[in-house]
């Protein structure tokens, strides 16, 4: 019998796709991240992530404003410390007077309801580049639980919206909420960055904050694979999202994100939270050399990856596309 059901019905014309569209993206879904530099007047590219710049906290704020009136509504802040402050205590990261204080304290100052979310986690402020402190070359978890707190609190008085630990220490979201509750920041939230991969993905990221790890005159671990997440699992990304709720977080977050839209779904389907992902610097990249080989079409297939990300469970998308994204999405 011919068929008295024809799916192409709903394909005809844009119309009547767009009608019947199950997913919709929009600047509203997008975070930024921003690496922030000392100094005034500064903007250098990172050679890796063409289009991505370090700034000095006044470029900052400037670019803040334009994300704003894209109606991007979030930051997520990165700061490139100077190797003279660096240590194995991570002791600048709650400096009151620091890079990331300054830089929350002058993003809230020009743009009030902009929500900052500056990133919690010691590499950048590590002579090793670890994410925690070194003991007989182990990162030591307990200690940097305490360093973790001290930075989120030195946040949250800056006038961060949410606080964002991405090191993969156990504990660190109830230590955290503890002491935010405690001190006087019950409304501060947690973005927690709870099913964050060992990745390849990662390393124009730490190429644009010298956060590799590295020897430097003790034994340290070669790389992160001790608390960031085997690629290979599945349960335990799902067993950290969990965990992360019941200890406090608002938000959690999946790392990176195109491959591992499968863990997006089954986190999205075991929490009632929202969902976060960061489409990571080497997912950028590697679009980015694509489209300037002529390999691909840049602007479809950004599309095309974000709203796959939307697809796949996310309720926010951190993405260096951001901006080029939304002003798209805009037209």
């Amino acid at each position: 019998m011919f068929p008295l059901r024809r799916n192409r019905r709903l394909r005809t014309n844009e119309s009547i796709r767009s009608l019947v569209r199950e997913t919709s993206l929009s600047p509203q879904d997008f975070m930024f991240p921003m690496f922030v530099a000392e100094g005034k007047n500064v903007k250098t590219e990172i050679p890796s992530m063409p289009g991505i710049y370090r700034q000095s906290i006044d470029g900052t704020v400037q670019e803040v404003k334009e994300l704003w009136n894209l109606g991007i509504k979030a930051v997520n802040i990165y700061v490139k410390v100077s190797e003279n402050l660096k240590d194995n205590t991570g002791k600048e990261a709650w400096n009151k007077d620091g890079l990331m204080q300054q830089t929350i304290k002058a993003i809230k100052d020009a743009v009030p309801e902009m929500i900052v979310m500056p990133d919690v986690a010691l590499d950048p402020y590590s002579t090793y580049g670890h994410d925690g402190i070194i003991e007989n070359g182990q990162i030591i978890n307990d200690a940097t639980v305490n360093a973790l707190t001290r930075m989120s609190l030195s946040h949250a008085e800056a006038g961060a919206d949410f606080v964002a630990p991405s090191d993969m220490m156990d504990g660190r979201v109830l230590a955290i909420r503890t002491a935010l509750e405690e001190s006087g920041f019950p409304n501060v939230g947690i973005m927690s960055y709870s099913a964050k991969y060992a990745s390849a993905f990662y390393g124009p990221f730490r190429d644009a904050l010298d956060s590799a790890p590295k020897q430097a005159g003790i034994e340290v671990p070669k790389d992160k694979k001790t608390y960031q997440m085997d690629y290979a699992n599945r349960i335990e990304a799902i067993k950290e999202a969990v965990d992360d709720v019941n200890e406090g977080a608002d938000i959690v977050m999946v790392k990176p994100g195109m491959a591992y839209l499968d863990i997006v779904r089954e986190v999205k389907d075991a929490v009632d939270v929202p969902v976060a992902v960061y489409q990571v610097s080497g997912e950028y990249a590697m679009v980015k050399a694509a489209a300037e080989r002529g390999w691909l079409d840049h602007d479809q297939i950004m599309l095309e990856q974000l709203m796959c990300i939307k697809r796949a469970g996310a309720s926010i998308i951190s993405t260096y596309f951001a901006k080029q994204a939304a002003i798209l999405l805009n037209k």
